[in-house]
């Protein structure tokens, strides 16, 4: 009987201790002078007295909080100034980007449009536009050519025709010119010969 009542004791005990020395070990990572301000305050409150509903604490260990409380500020004040520079850096840097993007898409509109136009005479025009333009100069041109070319087929056979009449009419001259000089030939040998008729008549 008296060995199970000393095991429930123990048992009852063996917890409370394990939590007393849990309680313990946390007590002892906790330090005023290392760890986080959280840390130093739970430290802090642990190891002051207690008097009624207050608890009692020394002033060096609230100066030194303190001290330890402004460092911290200060170091996240640095840290803040120092994220802060890095924005304003990133922001200038993204205002520079955003300038040189809306320059880019500037350029590459002005290259797309350079592109899609086609400059004749100093007037921009669509290349469909341009295309259709040169078309119809090429079309017109070759309009012109082919109705050249007739009309110098026309004129080479009207020049051809009238050489050929010309041909004929010298020929019909020359024959002509002959066919009058014999009859000239003939009359002047006939009066000639009337003449000497009438020298021997005499």
């Amino acid at each position: 009987m008296k060995f199970v009542k000393l095991f429930l004791i123990l048992l009852t005990l063996t917890p409370l201790s394990l939590l007393a020395q849990n309680n313990d070990d946390e007590d002892d990572k906790l330090s005023l002078y290392e760890g986080s301000i959280d840390n130093q305050f739970e430290y802090l409150i642990r190891k002051s007295n207690n008097y009624k509903d207050y608890k009692v604490v020394k002033k060096v260990w609230l100066y030194e909080l303190k001290a330890h409380t402004l460092d911290s500020l200060k170091a996240v004040h640095k840290e803040l100034a120092d994220t802060r520079a890095v924005v304003q850096n990133q922001t200038e840097e993204i205002d520079g980007l955003k300038a040189n993007l809306a320059n880019t898409q500037t350029t590459l509109g002005k290259t797309e449009e350079e592109k899609n136009n086609m400059a004749l005479f100093g007037l921009q025009m669509s290349k469909s536009s341009y295309n259709v333009l040169m078309w119809s100069i090429i079309g017109g041109l070759l309009a012109l050519l082919l109705f050249f070319i007739y009309q110098f087929k026309n004129s080479n056979a009207v020049t051809k025709s009238a050489k050929k009449s010309l041909a004929d009419i010298e020929e019909e001259f020359e024959e002509h010119r002959r066919t009058a000089l014999e009859r000239e030939q003939k009359v002047r040998r006939q009066l000639q010969d009337e003449i000497n008729k009438q020298k021997s008549g005499n």
